[in-house]
């Protein structure tokens, strides 16, 4: 079970390795597992840990995608970072992963939540993960420079959530679910990067990443996931607004991943027909990989 931890600044919170790996190796795989991650497109399944109720949180991503990457990109007893830990997801991943790692949302019901999964998972857990009710912006307050070897989250959708939802992508008769003309907003704060228009939220990211970058070990990478809108019948490319911002501020985009959500999509309905063409955006996110360069 987690213990209770003293929230100090700077956190004292373990990041040095605790594995035998040799010092030229970036994680603990082995090559036939390395192999295995080398596809670019990953398909990804929720298991019964994972969170699906949209009433507690709107937009929760499985447990296998920060475990994939922690898995890629970190040894045991590394540190982890999720600047906007939602549900805990990342956090539960490091923990069944032998890593430490913190996480920061804005809402104290997030990190509640948060802090009851920690302790549903496994005992005797050797390292810490500990969520923190606080912005963003704050994050260098809480670390030391050079310690983070992962970053790793999938940050509010820019504005896609702040409106009522219509559920085009579901079968006709099926739209008028329980969730169809709700906003399922993350919050009403100004600071919620859920409240903004995408070019704003990608200008904030890259604020935000400006604070994370130094406290980053050298090639220490930094994930994010980030959907594209669909906007008055456009196209809002929100990865391109993203990769644009971490650049300008001193990250190296090193992969571009697809989640393939296909395995997600239940009854989807016919969606722009017959003058519209217009791909389900449902059915796959990207997974943007940076790396600090060396």
């Amino acid at each position: 079970m987690n213990k209770l931890v003293e929230i100090t600044k700077p956190l004292k919170i373990g990041y040095k390795k605790t594995c035998k790996c040799p010092k030229n190796h970036i994680n603990c795989l082995t090559a036939k597992e390395w192999m295995q991650s080398q596809v670019a497109v990953w398909e990804l399944y929720y298991e019964k840990r994972d969170i699906r109720d949209k009433n507690i949180h709107p937009a929760v991503f499985p447990i296998a995608l920060p475990a994939k990457c922690i898995k890629l990109f970190t040894h045991e007893g590394e540190l982890v970072l999720d600047p906007f830990v939602g549900s805990g997801s990342t956090l539960v991943a490091a923990q069944d992963l032998n890593r430490n790692a913190v996480g920061f949302d804005l809402k104290k019901d997030y990190i509640e939540l948060t802090k009851s999964r920690l302790t549903q998972t496994r005992l005797g857990d050797a390292m810490q993960q500990i969520a923190i009710q606080d912005e963003a912006h704050n994050i260098p307050h809480y670390l030391e420079k050079e310690t983070i070897s992962l970053s790793v989250t999938s940050p509010p959708y820019a504005n896609m959530l702040n409106r009522p939802k219509l559920n085009k992508s579901i079968r006709g008769n099926l739209r008028k679910n329980k969730h169809y003309l709700q906003v399922q907003q993350y919050s009403n704060d100004p600071r919620d990067l859920g409240t903004m228009e995408p070019i704003q939220y990608a200008k904030t990211l890259g604020g935000i990443y400006r604070g994370i970058l130094p406290l980053m070990r050298p090639k220490a990478h930094c994930v994010i996931n980030v959907t594209d809108l669909w906007w008055e019948n456009k196209r809002i490319p929100v990865h391109v607004y993203v990769i644009q911002a971490l650049e300008e501020i001193g990250f190296e985009l090193r992969n571009i991943i697809i989640w393939d959500r296909r395995n997600l999509i239940n009854q989807a309905g016919i969606f722009g027909w017959p003058s519209n063409y217009i791909t389900l955006g449902t059915t796959f996110e990207y997974i943007l990989d940076f790396w600090r360069p060396p």
